[in-house]
């Protein structure tokens, strides 16, 4: 599989069911694994602020809250909008590390867990990490992507968000940017997905991009993955494996 190029990418078309004003996909070719399996909780604990944590109780609740999220499973009103600033900073992708040999430990430390052998995770995620897009700088609307040496940047609007509904009975929600003056060098749309359903700052997210909004929807296999640009190859492996 060559990476997708920035402009153009080429995904299926999906039928969309409108259902209490936001629209639910029925992903039923793929078992949306990476949803499951991917290693850093990106979900913000800021919002207990409300809750009393002098009560264990009240704590233990709140982490299986949290966790059910990050494992898609929510309600449709749990769902707020959400702005640019939760992805805003400097991020990189981790497909390199990949290439390089340095998630080999992630990859083992997933077969010694899971039911695939290391060789077949990997193979798994270099689907799903695959991209020429070796960094991105969000900053206000403004969003700029490095590849190949060159940058583009572009400024993208809110354009809502959209909720997935998978095969093995989970849901994942996109969040959804619209660029406000089309190019020929730019995605029309950038779709988030970072395991969380309100706003929060992301820790690690997966980026769709296209010029067909419907489509990208469907698009469940490759999901190129950034990570701050702070972190070395050996923090990304730690983040990973704890988690």
């Amino acid at each position: 599989m060559t990476a997708l190029p920035l402009k153009g990418a080429s995904v299926l078309v999906l039928s969309a069911l409108i259902l209490t004003g936001i629209q639910s996909v029925n992903a039923s070719d793929h078992d949306h694994e990476h949803d499951h399996d991917h290693t850093h909780n990106d979900h913000d604990h800021d919002h207990d602020h409300d809750h009393d944590h002098d009560h264990d109780h009240d704590h233990d609740h709140d982490h299986d809250h949290d966790s059910d999220i990050y494992s898609g499973y929510f309600d449709d009103d749990q769902v707020k909008d959400r702005a640019l600033s939760d992805w805003e900073g400097d991020w990189q992708s981790v497909y390199p590390y990949l290439q390089d040999g340095t998630l080999d430990e992630v990859f083992a430390h997933k077969a010694d867990n899971g039911d695939k052998t290391a060789e077949e995770y990997k193979a798994y995620y270099d689907t799903g990490y695959q991209t020429d897009v070796e960094r991105i700088v969000i900053d206000g609307s403004s969003v700029t992507f490095f590849e190949n040496g060159e940058e583009r940047t572009g400024e993208y609007q809110y354009d809502g968000y959209e909720i997935l509904t998978y095969q093995a009975g989970n849901r994942g929600v996109r969040f959804i940017f619209e660029l406000e003056e089309a190019s020929d060098d730019l995605p029309q749309y950038i779709q988030f997905s970072d395991h969380s359903i309100y706003p929060t700052d992301a820790h690690h997210y997966h980026l769709y991009w296209g010029d067909n909004r419907e489509a990208l929807l469907e698009e469940v296999t490759h999901w190129p993955t950034y990570y701050p640009s702070t972190l070395s190859g050996e923090e990304i492996v730690e983040e990973m494996v704890a988690h």
